[in-house]
């Protein structure tokens, strides 16, 4: 008999990064959802059937070794918010904020993502975990520096740190107008090397991965990189906000992503 875990194991994204932390980039395969959030849609702020919302997310929580009601998510806002989290709040009752940090034994933090960038984190030993969500607007607002500041007062010196950039829009599929080109290089004139110019005129192609990694990087982080799977062009296995949109509109799940800190 295949058991719910088995089920989601042959589905999610691992890094070798993270080895020996329980962590996944889970994808939209191997939950119980249907439709437009087929199958393992883990938006607490979509209208998915709440007990196939519940059933997925308790597979997630049971892959990563943690109680259901210790995969802790938030209110996800594009900022620049890093949450320290010290004990579990109920779900779907998240603080805003785009990322969390914790050194508690038993906790999963995981972000919501459908186009924008899952960011884990992680010290070497894996006792200091972090999840940030970064769209273009967070990676330039400094979400991925919050969280190594975050994981700095809980011990972690930046050269410990191991980051990785999960599943996302790549620079292939991301294009984008003059506005939020230089809405970006308005805050971070190095962003110019990750646009491109586009087929169509006066538009660009963005590298949000790349960007991530090297925020990541310039901030001091040990070791930072990206998986470099697009979100957009994947449609079996990845939900997509651009898709969506190119595809005239309609409901959409959110895949997550999760990194553990265990249980002693």
């Amino acid at each position: 008999m295949t058991t719910d875990s088995a089920i989601v194991d042959a589905q999610v994204v691992r890094s070798p990064v993270f080895a020996g932390t329980r962590h996944g980039f889970f994808t939209r395969q191997g939950g119980v959802s249907t439709g437009p959030y087929a199958s393992l849609n883990c938006s607490t702020r979509s209208a998915d059937d709440p007990a196939a919302l519940h059933e997925n997310r308790r597979r997630v929580a049971q892959y990563v070794g943690v109680r259901p009601d210790h995969l802790m998510g938030l209110t996800q806002v594009h900022g620049d918010r890093t949450i320290l989290v010290t004990r579990p709040w109920a779900t779907g009752r998240g603080p805003e904020g785009d990322a969390m940090v914790t050194d508690r034994p038993g906790l999963a933090l995981g972000v919501i993502t459908a186009d924008c960038a899952p960011v884990l984190f992680s010290n070497a030993r894996g006792t200091v975990v972090g999840a940030a969500h970064a769209g273009w607007r967070g990676a330039c607002g400094g979400i991925v520096e919050s969280v190594v500041t975050a994981m700095g007062a809980l011990g972690c010196a930046a050269g410990d740190i191991r980051a990785v950039v999960g599943p996302c829009i790549t620079r292939d599929s991301y294009e984008v107008g003059p506005d939020m080109r230089d809405a970006v290089l308005a805050q971070d004139a190095a962003a110019g090397a990750f646009f491109t110019p586009a087929a169509r005129a006066g538009h660009f192609m963005f590298d949000l991965p790349g960007y991530c990694v090297m925020r990541l990087q310039r901030c001091g982080v040990g070791q930072a990189a990206a998986l470099g799977i697009d979100t957009l062009r994947d449609e079996t296995r990845f939900f997509s906000h651009r898709r969506r949109t190119l595809a005239g509109g309609g409901a959409i799940g959110h895949q997550i992503s999760v990194i553990a800190c265990p249980a002693i």
